[in-house]
């Protein structure tokens, strides 16, 4: 670990109805350990091959792994859990987060309503609906109710209404001015593509929100990935969000790493050139997630260091 011998761990918080839910229950109930990459690849991770990756380069890394489609509540004090467990495992007192999807969502509930800012250093979202998703909006005005109600026995699906603009608007209401008072760092990063480059199942779902609030990555709007650019507190604190553009254009999908599925039957032996631009396309977007790690150690390092200098000040 080169460089970065005493930093903060990064955790990779995952979002809603992950796909590869049903094998990381299986390897977390045969007590296999999902951090060590050297027993368990993690090339089909719903973050598909960054943890690795980024081990390989020197970081300490962590999957997160909350209720599958549970509301954000729920997720939040599951991510508590996990993160408490990953501190107490490396010694250190603070995390980094990575979060897509609604993985942003449950960091920023934990964080505010699970009393966590003091162990979290800084909270990066990638495609995160911090509005909320007019996906949502619809499926649960075209029967998704219904559904949520039959399945509550066995399986917690309140997640979609979680993540509803009317939801959103009213945590965003509430939490503003806390998260500009802690001192969490946060960013957010928001992609967009074309209608007809999207993952095909996101194809609709890519017109509704166009319709209602413009260009999205399929499942969320830029607007709704960007958040704010500032927060402010009650007694007047502002705090700065840094938003980022995503370096390329990137579906829901893309953004973690899975190359456009549309076209990976292309990818096998018999379409080399096929194969090498998946290859290229999946490098590209872990050395994003690559700058992002260095970006968020650098931060920190700045910051123990500002700490540092106050704590001389005031002696």
């Amino acid at each position: 670990m080169k460089g970065f011998k005493n930093q903060y761990p990064i955790v990779l918080a995952h979002g809603i109805a992950r796909p590869d839910y049903l094998i990381d229950s299986l390897f977390r109930t045969l007590n296999l350990s999902i951090y060590d990459f050297s027993l368990v690849s993690d090339r089909f991770h719903y973050f598909k091959g960054i943890a690795s990756y980024l081990k390989k380069h020197g970081f300490l890394v962590f999957h997160s792994s909350v209720s599958f489609a549970a509301d954000v509540e729920t997720r939040a004090k599951d991510l508590k859990q996990e993160i408490l467990k990953i501190l107490e495992k490396t010694g250190r007192d603070k995390v980094h987060i990575i979060a897509h999807s609604m993985g942003g969502l449950d960091a920023r509930h934990m964080i505010v309503n699970e009393d966590m800012a003091s162990r979290v250093a800084t909270l990066t979202t990638i495609g995160t609906p911090h509005f909320g998703t007019t996906v949502a909006e619809v499926a649960l005005e075209q029967g998704m109710n219904a559904i949520i109600d039959k399945f509550k026995v066995f399986l917690n699906l309140e997640g979609i209404r979680s993540v509803t603009p009317e939801e959103c608007q009213k945590f965003n209401e509430y939490a503003h001015a806390l998260e500009a008072k802690n001192e969490v760092f946060y960013q957010t990063y928001a992609s967009s593509k074309s209608r007809e480059e999207v993952f095909l199942p996101f194809q609709l779902t890519w017109k509704l929100i166009y319709d209602r609030e413009g260009d999205n990555d399929g499942l969320v709007s830029l607007h709704s990935q960007k958040w704010v650019k500032r927060l402010v507190s009650n007694n007047g604190a502002v705090k700065e969000v840094k938003q980022h553009e995503f370096p390329m254009p990137a579906d829901h999908l893309d953004q973690v790493g899975w190359w456009n599925l549309n076209e990976i039957h292309k990818a096998g032996w018999w379409n080399m050139r096929a194969l090498r631009e998946k290859n290229k396309h999946e490098e590209e977007i872990k050395n994003i997630y690559l700058q992002i790690a260095k970006d968020v150690i650098k931060f920190e390092k700045k910051n123990k260091k500002r700490r540092t200098r106050r704590s001389v000040t005031k002696v």
